[in-house]
């Protein structure tokens, strides 16, 4: 066995957690891979014999990555419709998806939005992933008290803002009502089922660069209402511990809706518009 071959399979037993981590700060399972790739592409140049400690070694690096890339993504941010939106993860990880069952999923990363990069990398390395303030404090630039600091003001903004979901009996009768109502044209019926607030967020992949979004829910039911199509059927799906709803056409998926269901009311709809994306999830459909 050669050097490059044992390295990458030291590397690989590493490879689930440090998606994980790098899915939970980025929300992009896309860009999670990204950072994942480029912490292969430092540990293959670096001098790996040397690294005491290889797991704490790239959780550093996938660190450094991800919150570079947190901040280019802020900079380019100057339209309010480029909005990030978070991708559903399904894979056959059993570590990755360990990890996204003891979150809260979609919800969770709608909130983690409005964070700092510094403030986010801070809470979900620290709060989710049980990795030291003195750790942390490197990674970005500060000390470990002013690292504490930073995830502590993130946790105070996940516990107000991020919506506690309904248990899955109820979300399950919020959805199926949505989905009636889309079906049927009811406009007063979906109004009855969505959050005063809610916000929709469309991701549209490789078919289009801009993520559409849609606040309130006049403008949310009007969209549902405008893009309701008899050839089209919606199945529940699991995605991240939460309900979503797989969109078929012909047999086909189509899109996938994640649905962020809090006291009765749908508050967070978030679309995967991208049919090939889509396509490459492995869903559990619900009965």
């Amino acid at each position: 066995m050669d050097d490059t071959t044992f390295l990458a399979q030291r590397f690989d037993a590493h490879r689930g957690r440090l998606r994980a981590v790098a899915y939970r700060v980025l929300g992009s399972a896309s860009e999670a891979e990204d950072a994942v790739q480029e912490a292969w592409l430092r540990l293959r140049r670096s001098d790996a014999d040397g690294i005491a400690n290889l797991g704490g070694w790239l959780t550093t690096v996938v660190g450094r990555v991800c919150l570079d890339m947190l901040r280019s993504r802020s900079a380019r941010r100057e339209d309010p419709l480029d909005e990030f939106v978070p991708e559903a993860v399904t894979d056959d990880d059993p570590e990755h998806e360990a990890v996204v069952a003891d979150s809260v999923g979609i919800a969770l990363l709608v909130v983690l939005e409005a964070l700092t990069p510094a403030e986010r990398l801070a809470f979900v390395l620290h709060d989710l992933f049980g990795v030291a303030f003195e750790e942390i404090a490197p990674i970005v630039g500060r000390t470990p008290a002013a690292a504490r600091q930073l995830a502590s003001r993130a946790r105070r903004r996940v516990r107000t803002g991020s919506p506690v979901p309904d248990d899955l009996s109820r979300q399950r009768e919020v959805v199926d009502a949505f989905m009636a109502a889309a079906r049927g044209g009811d406009f007063d019926a979906l109004l009855a089922v969505l959050d005063p607030d809610v916000v929709l967020r469309v991701d549209f992949g490789a078919l289009k660069p801009e993520r559409a979004v849609v606040r309130g829910a006049a403008a949310v039911a009007g969209r549902a209402l405008a893009f309701r199509s008899a050839s089209r059927e919606g199945r529940q799906v699991l995605i991240d511990g939460g309900l979503g709803v797989l969109s078929t056409e012909h047999g086909v998926p189509v899109s996938l809706l994640g649905m962020t269901v809090s006291g009765g009311r749908i508050v967070a709809i978030d679309i995967l518009a991208d049919p090939a994306r889509v396509r490459d999830l492995d869903l559990k459909e619900l009965d």
